[in-house]
């Protein structure tokens, strides 16, 4: 089993910045790819940005440009560096942890959540 916990989330003005951070423990060799995902109120679970072993990374349309995500594998943690935050970035992100192959990201583990709200 993993766990992963988040942390960093808050309330920001427009334009402002936050950097959220995942750490992943317990049965951590069987990982290679983390990714963060966001719900805001009444609309989908969207991924927001993935990145697995070398560092290949994904984003979604909407946060390219802006947010940046990395990883320290030392420390089997992710960050998202969010940037030019907008309120469409209001949501829940919460942060997961899976494998990256030829065929995608699959993520077997979640976090709890951290608030993100963005005021305009």
């Amino acid at each position: 089993q993993v766990q992963v916990v988040e942390s960093g989330g808050g309330l920001v003005q427009a334009g402002g910045s936050l950097r959220l951070t995942c750490t992943a423990s317990g049965s951590t060799f069987s990982i290679n790819a983390m990714g963060w995902y966001r719900q805001a109120p009444g609309k989908q679970r969207e991924l927001v940005a993935a990145i697995a072993s070398g560092s290949r990374t994904l984003y979604a349309d909407s946060v390219k440009g802006r947010f940046t995500i990395s990883r320290d594998d030392a420390k089997n943690t992710v960050y998202l560096q969010m940037n030019n935050l907008k309120p469409e970035d209001t949501a829940v992100y919460d942060c997961t942890a899976g494998t990256n192959n030829a065929d995608g990201y699959y993520f077997n583990y979640r976090g709890q959540g951290t608030q993100v709200t963005v005021s305009s």
